[in-house]
């Protein structure tokens, strides 16, 4: 048997629960990538809410990178103090943290964000010193790991996926083409940043026409796990489904993520849609899912991990509104009432 509440390993991270805080968008940082105290204390009211772990809000590699407004950055040196500051709000409650590096859109040769179809071989190798460059930015300022944003339509997204990927050299065409570059950018940070435990975020299911398949993407994942990856996120392009109940439309990704789980021999983490501690233990015991993220749960009350552990085991009250994505921080609007 798993137990939500039992100490556990990911690669080589103990973390004191199977739950995870799944990358959320805070958008809070300046334009240059700096992090205000708002930002802060976001993270200062989840370690201390009893997370096992935390994954970051995405941080972009790059400077130029402005495909969401207010995203963190860990482009260049002047921002590891900053991101020192966060880790040690985390490690201070003793919450290994990682950063998700993330690309939204890259403006190579031509100035301009340019389509995965016409990235030079140039562009594709920049593209991955950017990823190499942040992974040991965040080495130096002590996370835990790292992970790579490929999912929700993002840069790395985007290239794994037949819809937007039709490269007909080394990194297009089938799914071991088009996965060619996320493996060159993880064995680029094992080489430089070995301490670091290294994470993906995937699509199972772009759910667009022509987009990134199951089959496909469970064929990139086992490429990655070939390749030393040390856990992998499950998730899909429908990002913050609506109208998720208790016991009624839970986990939505749980049967890739099931699947997946049999193929490879890394844990696998499973994100979406969870909503009671019932339904997550479930999920444990059902098959080889060793972790599961949230992301709107904790939105709703960061404290939800110490609740449950204190014995008020009710559902989490996140509605499933998005109406978090309306308001400054990306705060929920029940907390923002003062609603309880």
């Amino acid at each position: 048997m798993k137990y939500i509440f039992e100490t556990a390993q990911l690669g080589n991270l103990v973390l004191r629960n199977r739950m995870i805080r799944s990358a959320t968008w805070e958008g809070l940082a300046d334009e240059v990538g700096h992090m205000p105290e708002q930002l802060y204390q976001v993270y200062k009211r989840l370690a201390k809410g009893g997370v096992g772990a935390i994954i970051t809000g995405f941080t972009s590699v790059a400077s130029d990178d402005h495909y969401f407004g207010g995203m963190a950055r860990i482009s260049a040196d002047m921002l590891i103090k900053e991101h020192q500051r966060l880790v040690g709000i985390c490690h201070d409650e003793n919450t290994p943290v990682m950063a998700q590096l993330a690309l939204g859109e890259y403006n190579g040769s031509q100035q301009r964000n340019m389509d995965i179809d016409e990235l030079t071989a140039a562009d594709i190798g920049k593209v991955i010193e950017l990823f190499v460059a942040a992974a040991q930015r965040a080495a130096m300022a002590g996370y835990d790991g790292v992970q790579l944003h490929a999912a929700h339509h993002f840069f790395l997204s985007r290239f794994i996926s037949p819809a937007c990927n039709h490269r007909q050299d080394e990194y297009g065409g089938d799914a071991v083409g088009r996965g060619k570059l996320l493996l060159d950018i993880l064995r680029g940070i094992k080489a430089a940043a070995p301490r670091l435990h290294v994470t993906t975020k995937i699509n199972c299911n772009d759910f667009m026409a022509g987009g990134l398949r199951p089959e496909d993407s469970l064929v990139i994942c086992q490429m990655l796990a070939n390749a030393g990856i040390e856990a992998i996120e499950v998730s899909g392009n429908g990002t913050s489904v609506a109208g998720i109940r208790a016991g009624v439309n839970e986990a939505c990704f749980k049967d890739f993520a099931l699947t997946l789980a049999d193929t490879v021999n890394i844990p696998v983490i499973l994100v979406g849609g969870h909503r009671s501690i019932e339904n997550m233990e479930q999920i444990l015991n059902e098959g080889k899912i060793e972790f599961l993220s949230l992301s709107r749960p904790l939105v709703r009350e960061p404290n939800l991990p110490l609740r449950w552990q204190n014995g008020d085991t009710s559902p989490a009250k996140c509605v499933s509104c998005n109406m978090c994505y309306q308001t400054p921080g990306h705060e929920c609007v029940f907390r923002l009432k003062g609603i309880d």
